[in-house]
């Protein structure tokens, strides 16, 4: 039997310049394409102007989270993602 994380990753983009709309939708394919539900995005200040993109959603607890964090930095105009909370969904 598998379960469901809650799973939160932050991406980073390159620059100032880069359209966030398009990483999200870019983003939204590449989780989509784990089966991963209920996906949201937020986009968070960082500093001088600078945003990151944090990705919330139910995602398949079978499913490595190195896979996608790989095709998200593969995304153009990201710097890196990274896993921000990881946990065992309950219901």
């Amino acid at each position: 039997m598998s379960g469901t994380v809650a799973l939160k990753m932050k991406i980073l983009p390159t620059g100032l310049d880069i359209d966030l709309k398009e990483i999200e939708k870019h983003a939204l394919h590449a989780m989509e394409s784990f089966k991963a539900k209920n996906i949201s995005f937020l986009q968070e200040p960082i500093a001088f102007g600078l945003k990151a993109i944090v990705i919330s959603c139910a995602w398949p607890e079978e499913t490595s989270v190195d896979e996608i964090e790989n095709k998200l930095n593969a995304i153009k105009g990201v710097s890196s993602s990274e896993v921000i909370d990881y946990r065992r969904a309950f219901g």
